[in-house]
């Protein structure tokens, strides 16, 4: 079974136990996905879905983030709600310690030395760990292993 379909059987499921707030946050996540689709004219594999999840798991980041800023402690709680929902679709996550270990592979494949390769060794970082590494130990990683 797909992603996609595995997204929409939970959305049936929540409708049958009447959650809302789960309801709700895969209805937002059904139609990011129906939404890429059209615009695209695309069907989305898992890898894209799992792209979408990572993106809009970023969003409810940054927005807790501006919610706690604002003192405004219930739109965060309801913020991390969703956020907790859609982590259940992503892939299990690697360990820093797995992340920084296959970066230094990479940079060594790549021969990269130095700040002035960050790009291109991120641009390789990025297709190998798409949606199996948060972005921003991704991020950190490159930099120690190109400092070092």
């Amino acid at each position: 079974m797909s992603l996609k379909d595995q997204i929409t059987e939970d959305m049936k499921t929540a409708m049958r136990a009447k959650d809302s707030e789960r309801l709700g946050t895969i209805r937002l996540l059904l139609a990011a996905c129906k939404q890429r689709e059209v615009d695209e004219r695309i069907v989305l594999d898992d890898a894209a879905v799992v792209a979408l999840v990572d993106k809009l798991i970023k969003q409810r980041k940054d927005s807790i983030a501006a919610f706690e800023a604002a003192q405004r402690q219930d739109l965060a709680d309801k913020e991390a709600a969703e956020m907790k929902v859609l982590q259940a679709y992503l892939p299990q996550r690697m360990s820093e310690q797995e992340v920084l270990v296959e970066v230094q592979s990479i940079v060594a494949e790549l021969g990269a030395k130095g700040p002035g390769d960050m790009g291109k060794v991120m641009g390789a970082v990025k297709t190998r760990l798409a949606g199996k590494a948060e972005m921003s130990i991704v991020s950190a990683a490159v930099k120690t292993a190109l400092a070092g």
